[in-house]
């Protein structure tokens, strides 16, 4: 059975009256460093009548800057691409190693302070036991997934590490956001990624289908592996499914679409049908 997948990604902004829109930051192109190759790449953006240039930012990541210079009324995103997801052992494979990017490990280190919460963690689950940093990062992560409950948010924004732990649950993008912030109490280097997860589902009659959502997990630095991912959803390493689109010293560099807007009602919408390519 051929690996190759299609994944079509669809996010429809619809406002209740003419808006002007400022500048909008598109974060939706797989990094140049994915581990799994993305064979071809499109990006579709309605109306028609728009300014677009792509740059790559400080941190390595494709970011398309899009203006209009008219009001619209409706602000559609349209991604196509095709990846090879045969499956590799994250451990073997080559990994990116600091000085591919423009942004320095120390930028990657910075740690505000945190609240007792954390503490009580970190001290409920001793980790550091030895001097292995995979070990400790494979436990802190796995840590993280018995104790915070996967919770699907929709509203904007990212909670606390502190908040994510008085709940104990917590979304994909809340739960990664904590392990960056506790690697980074250990003093090791860590990032967030946003990204797309491509993963096998089963139906209810037995079918065998693919589904592709956005996620986010967290990048460690390892000394001697260079940057490893880690999914706190699942409690394991990345994988073929997990394609990285940005990687930030916080969540709000990373968001897939940001940029000013007029003030209005909006409502939108997102799709993503991912299909096995047979050749």
């Amino acid at each position: 059975m051929s690996s190759y997948v299609t994944l079509l990604h669809r996010t429809c902004y619809r406002y209740d009256r003419p808006v002007t829109m400022g500048p909008q930051t598109i974060r939706l192109r797989p990094m140049a460093g994915s581990r799994t190759p993305i064979e071809s790449y499109d990006l579709h953006i309605k109306p028609e009548g728009f300014n677009l240039t792509w740059e790559r930012d400080c941190c390595g990541n494709d970011v398309a800057c899009v203006g209009f210079p008219s009001r619209l009324t409706h602000f559609d995103i349209e991604v196509s691409l095709v990846a090879d997801m045969t499956a590799y052992d994250p451990l073997r494979q080559p990994l990116l190693i600091e000085g591919q990017d423009g942004v320095l490990l120390d930028d990657y280190l910075a740690c505000p302070p945190l609240g007792p919460e954390i503490e009580e963690f970190l001290a409920s689950h001793p980790i550091c036991a030895t001097d292995d940093a995979l070990k400790n990062m494979l436990a802190l992560n796995g840590a993280i997934a018995k104790t915070i409950s996967y919770q699907r948010r929709m509203e904007p924004g990212v909670w606390s590490p502190e908040e994510t732990l008085r709940n104990a649950a917590g979304s994909c993008r809340d739960s990664a956001w904590l392990l960056v912030n506790l690697a980074r109490k250990l003093g090791y280097a860590a990032r967030f990624v946003s990204g797309y997860l491509i993963q096998s589902a089963t139906t209810s009659n037995g079918e065998d289908v693919l589904t592709g959502d956005l996620h986010a997990w967290t990048q460690i630095f390892i000394p001697e592996r260079g940057w490893l991912g880690f999914d706190t959803t699942s409690g394991r390493l990345t994988g073929e499914g997990h394609i990285p689109l940005a990687v930030a010293a916080n969540p709000e560099s990373a968001a897939p679409v940001s940029g000013l807007l007029d003030r209005c009602e909006a409502t939108f919408n997102v799709s993503m049908q991912v299909e096995r390519l047979f050749t």
